[in-house]
């Protein structure tokens, strides 16, 4: 079997300029003599309309920006390739899966959903999680999503959940942010969306970087193999680092000091080599166990438990490679979920049904055509021969005076495949039912799962939900809806509905006896639904939680370290711990008082890679404050008094060696400890061995959540 790896980047380097040793010329290639100034009449006199090459400029100019996206407007995106570690030619015929080692060239785009183009990158909200497949048989895109459910069960209230979300259109407030009337009176009627506010109030919802996250394909699918035998999937992407977060606190913050954070991190990672990499599993569900659960597979708002279905690897995606160009890539990117190879095929759950239709007809309003196919980042590397002709900025230059099937002027061309040729063809599924518009009565369990998921969280985890709805919640200025929500909540846990109503003043309305699959009218205060009637079969999985995740990676590839620095710090110290940090594929940073040059305590220099003033605590993973500094001045710097704060506040590593040891020792949050911290290191050594591998093996937990007992309790 062929490898495409190169294929793809093949394709678009025919579509690459370079202007490098060229001359400037206009779109027709004219070459132009004065690029500065405008044809006029005189030196002082009036511009002439007969200047093409202004007019073409402008007009350029007045036309380069296409609608933005409606939902994940706010992304980012890498080429790379999907590697096949564990061939599965017994459930499917798609042809990328099908031998070991077989590479198919990939583009990614990583992306928040409520926001627009120009928000911020730590929003509280899912993230996109999209692939495009080049596959030797077509394009095949995997849109999902980093948490595997979704707030509504049917897509027609998809424009609903969305307007609701979106800024009021009133005042066009807030932007990228779900703490507001109309999105929680939304929610305060849909119970279904329930499980969904779970994981986007948890700190999946923030996740630390695009590589940090895992990937979900949200709907459950079909393959189909070589005999047209059926098995129903869920796909998940396992990130390599494991899955990590930051504190809600950190990401305002960071949201502050650099809204580009996500986009950035992915972009250096790439950059420096250190190439993002996930692991493709499927959870597979034979077709006679369609019905054998307490939950409907064809529910979108439900998961199917590890513990119940393992995950299956059968292959890995590396991103390695950066695009070229933002707009014509990572813009211009059309996905989709009903481009689909043989091989996969769809199931009959409702909101998957909605957005077969709902993608084609957004990228034709976004890119303005139905030729966007066409454009280079969309273009199949399988040879593309079809009676399509016309439209705006077709590219493609069709031969010949037949473009219609059959015909015999052509000699019947294109043929059409047989299925044994590779012919696409649905899987012969019977469907015999009467024409209704009602939801399954399989589909009415809304809080079974919901407290699944609380039920997995550790402490800290859960404490991190509460102070969610009670942000969220908080800045909800309608009484109704926050108690409306307080009673969804307490079908969910007792105990949650408690902690967000006292942290709101409000208290828990009793349960109201409604339908369970009817949404809740506004004149129910209470806003209940009934109990789930039927118990899960899995009381709490490791796998919905992030701490407990067993993704999670002892590494710190990557990662990156404020080094505090001022003139006199020791040399040997630095470079200790730099060079610990290198080894591990870590980025250490000089932090100091000012840009510049830093004199050492041997007369040696260190650059400064940012001031107090450019940096914060919250854009590293980790402070490390080396002896040598002069620490009645450090200790007298507010600055720096911060930085150390907020990294002890936000549960990262802290360590310090020699004299500079003391600056940690007195610190006015080390006083607050009660228990032991493994997450602060110290020692009165300078330039220690042990002192960087215990610095680096602390940093490989990432955060030390039970800090906040200190903190808040």
């Amino acid at each position: 079997m062929k490898n495409f790896q190169d294929e793809k980047q093949r394709d678009l380097s025919l579509n690459k300029s370079d202007g490098t040793n060229k001359f400037l010329t206009t779109d027709q290639g004219v070459k132009i003599n004065d690029d500065n100034n405008s044809l006029k009449v005189g030196e002082r006199g009036p511009s002439l309309l007969e200047d093409f090459i202004l007019r073409e400029k402008i007009t350029h100019f007045d036309h380069e920006r296409i609608p933005e996206r409606i939902v994940h407007a706010r992304g980012s995106g890498a080429h790379g390739f999907f590697e096949v570690t564990n061939p599965i030619p017994e459930l499917t015929k798609a042809g990328f899966l099908q031998e070991m080692g077989q590479t198919t060239p990939v583009f990614v785009r990583f992306s928040t959903v409520a926001g627009s183009r120009g928000s911020t990158d730590l929003a509280r909200d899912a993230r996109g999680f999209a692939v495009k497949f080049y596959t030797q048989e077509g394009v095949y895109d995997l849109v999902g999503n980093n948490i595997p459910v979704f707030f509504i069960q049917d897509a027609s209230k998809f424009p609903d959940l969305v307007h609701a979300v979106k800024p009021e259109p009133h005042n066009e407030m807030p932007q990228a942010a779900s703490a507001h009337d109309t999105f929680w009176d939304f929610i305060s009627l849909m119970p279904e969306s329930m499980h969904m506010i779970m994981w986007v109030m948890s700190d999946r919802a923030i996740p630390r970087s695009y590589r940090m996250m895992e990937g979900f394909g949200v709907h459950t699918f079909r393959l189909i193999n070589s005999n047209e035998e059926s098995v129903f999937v869920k796909f998940h992407w396992k990130p390599k680092l494991g899955t990590h977060a930051v504190a809600w606190d950190e990401a305002q913050k960071i949201s502050g000091k650099n809204p580009d954070f996500h986009r950035e991190d992915l972009w250096e990672a790439i950059e420096m080599g250190n190439f993002p990499e996930w692991e493709l599993g499927i959870q597979i569900i034979p077709s006679e166990d369609e019905n054998k659960y307490n939950f409907d597979l064809l529910d979108p708002t439900k998961i199917v438990p590890e513990e119940i279905v393992p995950i299956t690897i059968i292959g890995r995606m590396v991103l390695n490679k950066n695009p070229d160009n933002f707009f014509a890539e990572t813009e211009q990117i059309a996905f989709h979920p009903g481009h689909i190879v043989p091989g996969i095929d769809f199931t009959n759950d409702p909101l998957l049904q909605g957005r077969l239709f709902s993608y084609t007809d957004t990228q034709l309003s976004r890119l303005g055509s139905p030729n966007f196919h066409e454009i280079p980042i969309n273009r199949s590397i399988a040879p593309v021969h079809n009676n399509q002709r016309d439209g705006h900025m077709r590219q493609e230059i069709n031969k010949g005076r037949v473009s219609y099937h059959p015909n015999s002027l052509g000699g019947g061309c294109p043929y059409q495949a047989k299925i044994a040729e590779g012919g696409f063809a649905s899987f012969n599924e019977r469907v015999d039912a009467h024409k209704v518009r009602e939801r399954s009565e399989s589909f009415n369990d809304h809080f079974g799962q919901a407290r699944l998921f609380f039920n997995s969280q550790t402490a800290e985890e859960k404490s991190h939900i509460v102070k969610a709805l009670r942000f969220e919640l908080g800045k909800v200025e309608t009484t109704a809806i926050r108690i409306r929500m307080i009673g969804l909540l307490s079908q969910v846990d007792r105990q949650l509905a408690e902690k967000v109503a006292n942290g709101l003043g409000a208290i828990i309305p009793p349960i109201l006896e409604t339908p369970l699959n009817k949404g809740v009218s506004p004149e129910n205060e209470g806003g209940n639904q009934e109990s789930q009637t039927i118990e899960s079969t899995v009381e709490s999985s490791d796998a919905l939680s992030m701490v407990n995740n067993p993704t999670n990676s002892p590494t710190i590839a990557s990662r990156k370290v404020a080094i505090i620095c001022s003139d006199g710090v020791s040399e040997a110290a630095v470079k200790n711990l730099k060079n610990a940090l290198k080894k591990e594929d870590a980025k250490a940073c000089i932090v100091a008082p000012r840009l510049g040059s830093i004199k050492t305590d041997s007369d040696g220099d260190l650059s400064a890679n940012f001031s107090f003033l450019t940096a914060s605590s919250v854009l590293f993973d980790a402070i490390y404050v080396p002896h040598g500094l002069d620490l009645t001045t450090l200790e007298k710097n507010d600055e720096v008094v911060e930085f150390l704060n907020d990294a002890y506040k936000h549960c990262k590593v802290i360590g310090a060696d020699g004299k500079a040891s003391k600056i940690i020792s007195n610190s006015p949050f080390v006083s607050q400890m009660t228990d032991y911290d493994p997450g602060i290191v110290i020692t009165d050594e300078i330039a220690s061995a042990t002192f960087a591998q215990d610095f680096i093996t602390a940093m490989t937990m990432h955060r030390f959540w039970q800090r906040e007992k200190n903190l808040y309790n």
